[in-house]
């Protein structure tokens, strides 16, 4: 199989954990002489010099002439959640200002430093810099947070697909529910500089597609 009919994704860990799946699966069958070949990285970066086709991003700044299209579910929360266990110990927090007496387990940036938590409701937006046990850099290890939360060590803060099937399970229960605003789903964006290789332009056929029959 030839590079042409390759179509090169640089997608984050949560959009190649919870959105990916329920598109390329179907796409893949469709179109069976077509192969994806999937980066995953958390970090914004230029796309073309990447190497890669396209990309899969939330609400960022593109580059010029970059061309954006809605991908995924249309909004997407955060949420904040922890063991049952965790919270009959340690009680469940009524307000995010309380986090800061909690254990909280966190995402950390490459360079090291701490990934804030935000919350807003009526118009007040608070960031926090909340203690905790546990620090990890997006990505795989995303599931190392989400198996110390069901442990009863901490409070995690993910997207509210990865935790979805613990919380449907009573594994996690939902903290602070009223806080988690929603935003803005994924986008997958590619070059508007340059004529769209043919498998590239039936991904986007695809998703488009997909998108109408969604709504």
């Amino acid at each position: 199989m030839g590079t042409a009919s390759t179509i090169r994704l640089n997608v984050p860990a949560n959009v190649a954990r919870t959105v990916l799946p329920g598109i390329l699966s179907p796409f893949l069958i469709a179109h069976p002489q077509i192969r994806v070949d999937v980066t995953v990285e958390d970090s914004f970066i230029d796309i073309l010099a990447s190497g890669a086709d396209a990309g899969i991003r939330y609400e960022e700044r593109l580059e010029q002439d970059m061309i954006a299209i809605p991908i995924g579910p249309a909004t997407q929360r955060v949420l904040t959640a922890a063991a049952p266990s965790y919270l009959s110990a340690r009680g469940r927090p009524q307000h995010p200002s309380e986090l800061l007496e909690h254990a909280c387990l966190r995402l950390r940036f490459a360079g090291g430093a701490p990934a804030m938590w935000e919350f807003e409701k009526d118009g007040e937006v608070i960031r926090l810099d909340p203690p905790g046990p546990l620090l990890v850099q997006p990505g795989s290890a995303c599931d190392l947070l989400v198996e110390t939360a069901l442990s009863g060590l901490g409070i995690v803060c993910l997207f509210e697909d990865w935790l979805a099937p613990h919380i449907r399970s009573g594994a996690l229960e939902v903290v602070l529910d009223d806080w988690a605003t929603p935003f803005s789903g994924p986008m997958l964006y590619y070059s508007g500089r340059r004529q769209l290789p043919p498998p590239l332009r039936a991904f986007i056929d695809f998703i488009r597609s997909h998108q109408s029959s969604a709504q």
